[in-house]
């Protein structure tokens, strides 16, 4: 595909990376020409010195023959004209990026008015991330598909939990009805089957109905159990956006800020949370605000090293759940387990977001996928299938499928009702079905998941 992106902030960088990998024809427009220089030597891309937003820019980029045309430069106001003006060009698909709190309560109107495809918000996407970790304290994270209706969570499992030493097939209604659908073991990725023996320290991807999947993350980690109060250090964006989901959750919200007016802010508009002016990188300023008492923290400072920090005392202060904002990844592989839980990091998010889009665009083009997901930095494939009539498998118990190996079969959505697969459930046309997995690349339909010549006509 031919994509042409507008800035090339942390967010740009990924997606160049990502999508020049993919083999995607990439031309970046940014008007640092040194970070431009920068991208061009690092990544199999083209590039243009200028502003994204101009008409001579974007049609020397050629935008008018784009098929999808994403604007991720700092300034909000920059992106949307940007796309705006792309879209009049004859870009087939135009991304923005908006991050201001007040054009997100007209996301709709610029999407249908404007023509703006996709409109994505780097701390909504956080915000919303976090508030599905919270929901599920033993996860690490959370995946949303079918529009936040399935959840996927990854755990770990305990050494001494009744989970361990026990084949799957064995697990069945004992933990909650839900679906493993990954193993990752010594960093090897697994689809598991029945023989499938689970072992302390594998991280287990799991979904179901979310009671059922508390259930399951509470035989993993029973220490940890619902999460009713937390403690907020930052209050940028993030928390702006952050704050009105946890309310909504009655939950106990302290917010530690360290800028005056920001905090004052804060206070006014959410006088339901006890905002706090101060510095909660000081370890004496936490312990005077009794920090360890709550049963969350959630670092969200605009410096990774002092959320890090944070996360780190909080654990080793008795915290049951720790969040941790890090844009700069490559702390982790440095900082590589020192206790962090569950991390969030919005760039990533939001280039995730536009990837799947511009994946979803790419599979949906002459096949049957309606929506595409990649995991794991790529190493899982989630896709979701629209079941036609001709499907050469419709009405056979799923005990009796022969698919290919490597994949699971982790969700069937029929009228808009989850269904969470047994042996005797069946696939039905008009179904949604979610399969997950590993190994097979390029499916174009429901059939293209199972074995052929299994002597039925």
């Amino acid at each position: 595909m031919n994509i042409v992106i507008a800035g090339a902030g942390k967010v740009g960088e990924v997606l160049c990376s990502d999508l020049a990998r993919e083999n995607h024809n990439i031309m970046l427009i940014e008007l640092n020409e040194t970070r431009l220089d920068q991208f061009i030597n690092s990544y199999d891309i083209s590039g243009i010195h200028g502003n994204g937003a101009m008409f001579d820019i974007q049609t020397e980029a050629g935008v008018d023959t784009c098929d999808v045309f994403i604007a991720v430069t700092r300034n909000d106001e920059t992106n949307i004209i940007a796309a705006i003006t792309a879209r009049k060009l004859g870009a087939k698909f135009t991304i923005a990026r908006v991050r201001d709190p007040e054009y997100s309560k007209q996301m709709t109107f610029l999407r249908e008015i404007l023509g703006i495809t996709l409109i994505i918000n780097p701390e909504l996407e956080a915000a919303q991330e976090i508030t599905r970790t919270l929901l599920f304290p033993s996860a690490l994270h959370v995946e949303a598909f079918e529009h936040g209706r399935v959840n996927m969570i990854e755990v770990v499992l305990k050494e001494g939990t009744p989970l361990v030493g026990l084949p799957l097939k064995d697990h069945n209604g004992r933990f909650g009805d839900v679906v493993i659908c990954i193993v990752i073991r010594d960093d090897h990725v697994m689809i598991p089957d029945g023989e499938t023996i689970l072992r302390a320290e594998d991280h287990v991807m799991v979904t179901g109905s979310p009671g059922d999947v508390r259930i399951f993350s509470k035989h993993c980690q029973p220490d940890l159990v619902k999460i009713n109060s937390t403690v907020i250090i930052g209050g940028g964006k993030l928390t702006d956006y952050l704050l009105s989901r946890l309310i909504k959750m009655r939950m106990i919200i302290k917010v530690i800020e360290i800028d005056a007016d920001n905090a004052d802010r804060l206070a006014i508009k959410y006088p339901q949370s006890e905002i706090i002016f101060g510095d909660g990188t000081k370890q004496a300023f936490l312990n005077e605000e009794h920090f360890s008492e709550y049963d969350s923290v959630i670092a969200l400072t605009g410096v990774d090293e002092e959320n890090i920090l944070i996360s780190i005392y909080a654990s080793r202060m008795g915290v049951k759940k720790t969040i941790t904002k890090v844009n700069r990844t490559d702390l982790l592989k440095v900082l590589d387990n020192v206790g962090l839980q569950s991390i969030i990091t919005p760039q990533r998010l939001i280039a995730n977001h536009i990837i799947r889009f511009i994946r979803s665009i790419e599979n949906s083009q002459g096949s049957n996928v309606s929506a595409f997901y990649r995991l794991l930095d790529g190493r899982v494939e989630v896709l979701q299938f629209k079941v036609k009539e001709s499907c050469c498998e419709i009405a056979i118990p799923l005990v009796e499928l022969q698919t290919k190996p490597g994949l699971l079969i982790a969700c069937i959505i029929r009228d808009g009702k989850i269904i969470y697969p047994k042996g005797t459930s069946r696939i039905l046309p008009h179904d949604d079905v979610i399969v997950v997995t590993t190994t097979h690349k390029n499916f174009q339909d429901i059939d293209d998941i199972f074995e052929k010549n299994r002597g039925r006509q």
